[in-house]
């Protein structure tokens, strides 16, 4: 596959939350206008249905129509849709409808299914590599109990079946074994609270969850960590990282949506079957978002 001169995967993209109506309908205006305003306060473009967007309980009908809406609303240069399914075959079918629909990229699980050994992971990029889209592959063994190790993600992208790779396995040193095994491999930061780390340690872009809320701080916070200005980074990732760090990524969903509210930008209720935060991290999510506001990052 030829890569694109311009990787549209690199820089700042946002796991966009979806706003849901109170009737748990997708608001394709809040949606549109959440897009559009990411961008404007200085995200690189979006990743639409992922676990933030809630793929999982999304009809193909409202799955697809998410898709069309962020390309209207930003072009399909600054999209790059998820298109994980059960299986390959699946998958290829939603990265054809996000080649059709004008993305420049799209990103992709590995089988989720069932614990998939090499081999399967191998034939399940092969496959949706031939949809003709650039993949990033989306490294997520906690979820998946599918673990892309360096060494498979060198073999990945050794074959051209994969461009990048959103790592979120939590393990910073990692990053060092990937640029080693396949130093053109791009590396996307997967996990919030590691963002410094992997910053540093070369990351080309960031999957992103809490930019749904607060993105100027977020790009501030990822372009001074690139750049190598720790003094600014530190400072910022101290006053972020009570919102970055969440294990549960169930609690993930609840807790960006708490603080889209909360800067008055409606996420809406999540679909079942998530369930709402415990009290109590309810309470630390408002407290922590309270400061964030209070502190001039909103």
């Amino acid at each position: 596959m030829t890569v694109p001169q311009h990787r549209p995967w690199r820089g700042v993209l946002v796991a966009t939350a979806l706003p849901l109506t109170d009737h748990l309908a997708v608001d394709h205006a809040r949606f549109a206008d959440h897009c559009t305003w990411l961008v404007e306060n200085g995200c690189d473009g979006v990743v639409p249905n992922g676990s933030l967007g809630e793929y999982q309980v999304l009809t193909p009908e409202e799955r697809a129509k998410v898709v069309e809406i962020a390309v209207s609303a930003l072009g399909g240069d600054r999209v790059m849709p998820g298109v994980s399914a059960y299986g390959a075959a699946e998958a290829r079918r939603w990265a054809e409808q996000a080649r059709d629909a004008g993305c420049a990229s799209v990103l992709l699980l590995p089988p989720n299914a069932y614990r998939a050994d090499e081999r399967s992971v191998l034939a399940h990029y092969a496959e949706v590599a031939k949809a003709g889209l650039p993949v990033v592959a989306y490294n997520n063994p906690i979820d998946t109990k599918v673990d892309l190790v360096p060494e498979l993600l060198a073999k990945l992208h050794g074959e051209g079946f994969i461009q990048g790779v959103k790592e979120f396995s939590g393990d910073p040193r990692r990053a060092y074994r990937i640029a080693e095994l396949a130093p053109e491999l791009d590396l996307l930061i997967g996990a919030d609270d590691v963002l410094l780390e992997l910053a540093v340690a070369g990351a080309k872009g960031w999957v992103a969850g809490y930019p749904n809320a607060l993105p100027r701080a977020s790009v501030r916070l990822y372009r001074a960590a690139v750049a190598g200005d720790l003094d600014t980074a530190l400072s910022l990732y101290r006053q972020l990282h009570p919102l970055l760090r969440w294990d549960s990524r169930v609690e993930f969903v609840q807790a960006i949506k708490l603080s889209m509210d909360a800067v008055g930008r409606y996420g809406g209720p999540v679909r079942p079957p998530r369930v709402p935060l415990l009290p109590e991290h309810e309470a630390a999510v408002r407290a922590a978002t309270e400061k964030a506001v209070a502190a001039g990052l909103a």
